[in-house]
């Protein structure tokens, strides 16, 4: 799992611990300085990968050039599966839009 700095609480990792998912979550500074300031009792800095953390740029960009669609950016459909079939067809038009440049 990609996440931001918000992501970065001891309860939410513990959590994706716990069912098996690795996180690429980078950590916050007061929790960078608070460990170091406990020395060793500190214990040792999450694990976090900066290739692939760089990777979450791409997935953001695509939900921005999805919300250029009125539909998806407002969520007028609750259901998950209506909104799916308004989130598919917006994902072909911009693989589309940029497959013919």
């Amino acid at each position: 799992m990609l996440g931001d700095k918000a992501y970065s609480s001891r309860a939410i990792r513990h959590l994706l611990r716990r069912r098996g998912i690795v996180a690429t979550i980078p950590e916050r500074r007061d929790q960078v300085a608070n460990r170091l300031r406990r020395g060793t009792r500190g214990g040792r800095p999450p694990a976090f990968d900066k290739e692939i953390y760089r990777d979450r740029n791409v997935v953001e960009r695509c939900f921005a050039r999805l919300k250029q669609f009125r539909a998806i950016a407002t969520r007028f459909d609750k259901l998950a599966t209506r909104y799916r079939a308004g989130v598919v067809p917006a994902s072909l038009i911009l693989w589309l839009r940029e497959a013919t440049g």
